[in-house]
């Protein structure tokens, strides 16, 4: 069985001394994710076919996600993390300044309420964050914690 893959991209800012930092993230759209705030935000990130790099679709999918250009500039590898789903998840961080109120957002199509026939439109993200570390370790999806924890590592050593 072939797992799905997925790639993303995770943006920080520095805020003032060496190592105060602020990490990018992006609430998760639709009905599913409206009442939830913790456990219930992510990496901009998204699947990714044979044909496509990890890194060019990290770019691309932020892209869709945000429907802002991903930032140039060094692009940290923070590894790859298996979900409890079975899916790949492979991140990079990359230093960048980034306005949320910017974003326009991708979207994607479900049937809601459920078994309606009602097929409506939501966004893939709802809104995009800066968060400090204690507050984005709080907010993540648990799975995605480990490329914070590897950023944070990374950028004291």
């Amino acid at each position: 069985m072939t797992h799905k893959r997925s790639a993303g991209l995770l943006l920080f800012r520095r805020t003032g001394g060496e190592d105060l930092v602020e990490v990018l993230l992006g609430h998760m759209g639709g009905p599913l994710w409206s009442t939830r705030d913790a456990g219930a935000w992510a990496i901009p990130k998204g699947e990714y076919g044979p044909r496509e790099t990890p890194r060019d679709a990290a770019r691309r999918e932020f892209a869709e996600e945000t429907g802002l250009p991903p930032p140039e500039g060094d692009h940290l590898p923070l590894g790859e993390v298996r979900l409890s789903s079975g899916k790949l998840v492979t991140v990079w961080a990359v230093e960048a300044e980034l306005d949320p109120a910017l974003m326009v957002p991708g979207t994607f199509t479900m049937e809601w309420p459920p078994h309606s026939g009602t097929v409506r439109e939501f966004p893939e993200l709802d809104r995009v964050a800066w968060f400090a570390p204690p507050a984005a370790r709080a907010l993540l999806t648990k799975g995605q914690i480990p490329f914070l924890e590897r950023l944070l590592a990374l950028l004291e050593g």
